[in-house]
């Protein structure tokens, strides 16, 4: 794990890092708990025009208060929009949602998420929350956006599960199973790195290190091989602003980045 800051902690670190990911005149629906936070800080700094959605129905809402999961009524602050469920995933079935940010319990090296099980399906270890709009959101926004921590049980050679869609078996696979052509997985922010996709390959690359992270490190906690981008740069620490505005405003009450 990457060495605890004096100024900052590593959710925060994560937070940021996703938030930097999101841009200005987006739609994008969010998730509960770090991608509310980091589309109320890109709101807040980089991407004042992100139009936000979420699956109880909003559209365009000025997150003032951190919700506390997607079907909070602070999801409706000020939205230009007040629908339902059906109306937002018909929004992605038409193409119109540029991002989706999502989570999970395991990723494979082509981008797919388990958030069903651990261990078999019938005789589960873990039985987990399941899908939610997490497959629909995935098969249908032109890029998802994934955050997680970074270990060996949750990256992973093959998943227990596939609960939503990443690049499936590789090239030509999201495709054949009959997902629109150009969407599929975009972003893995973990608590080691930021991870993109090769283009012709699918296979998860390591496009950024946290600071303090090795090579190394991202290697010893990966279940399968990663490509690496060349040059490999490092992340940006969060700016005191951007701390300020987490501490002060998104979260005061400490609910998702944790006390330092």
């Amino acid at each position: 794990m990457p060495e605890q800051s004096a100024r900052y902690n590593l959710m925060e670190l994560m937070i940021t890092v996703a938030a930097h990911q999101l841009e200005d005149g987006k739609t994008a629906v969010i998730g509960t708990g770090m991608p509310l936070a980091a589309a109320m800080l890109a709101q807040r700094t980089g991407a004042p025009n992100l139009i936000t959605m979420f699956e109880a129905g909003s559209i365009a809402a000025q997150l003032s208060k951190l919700p506390l999961s997607v079907a909070d009524s602070f999801t409706h602050t000020r939205a230009l929009m007040h629908l339902s469920m059906s109306e937002i995933m018909e929004a992605c079935q038409r193409g119109t949602v540029d991002y989706t940010f999502l989570g999970g319990a395991q990723i494979d090296c082509y981008g797919n998420l388990n958030s069903t099980v651990v261990g078999d399906y019938r005789r589960p270890k873990v039985r987990l929350p399941g899908s939610g709009g997490a497959n629909d959101l995935a098969s249908l926004c032109w890029r998802t956006l994934i955050i997680m921590p970074h270990d060996r049980r949750r990256f992973v050679p093959k998943l227990d599960f596939v609960t939503t869609p990443g690049y499936l078996t590789g090239p030509g696979a999201r495709e054949k199973a009959g997902l629109p052509p150009g969407t599929g997985p975009y972003r893995v922010i973990s608590t080691l790195a930021l991870m993109g996709f090769d283009w012709e390959t699918k296979r998860m690359r390591v496009e950024s290190l946290h600071p303090g992270v090795t090579r190394e490190e991202v290697i010893r906690n990966t279940g399968f091989e990663l490509l690496f981008a060349d040059p490999l740069p490092a992340n940006e620490e969060p700016s005191q602003e951007e701390l300020a505005m987490l501490r002060n405003e998104i979260d005061p009450q400490r609910l998702i980045i944790g006390r330092n």
